[in-house]
């Protein structure tokens, strides 16, 4: 499978895990007793986002590189 077809999905899908994340983290923020760790469930999405959407920006300067290469 290219990895064109497989970066985009992984990328929308850790998106909406990223926002259900964060959104939990705001919910249990008005609680009287809230676990400390809770706050650090959105930086793995976060982190997956990072390189999936570097790459994703990268990829219209890639093409173009390769196409003048040929």
């Amino acid at each position: 499978m290219n990895g064109k077809k497989w970066v985009r999905p992984l990328h929308r899908w850790t998106s909406i895990a990223f926002t259900v994340t964060v959104v939990a983290c705001f919910a249990f923020l008005g609680q009287a007793e809230s676990l400390p760790w809770l706050f650090y469930l959105p930086l793995p999405p976060l982190a997956v986002l990072l390189f999936s959407g570097l790459y994703l920006f990268s990829l219209p300067y890639l093409g173009k590189r390769r196409a003048r290469a040929s």
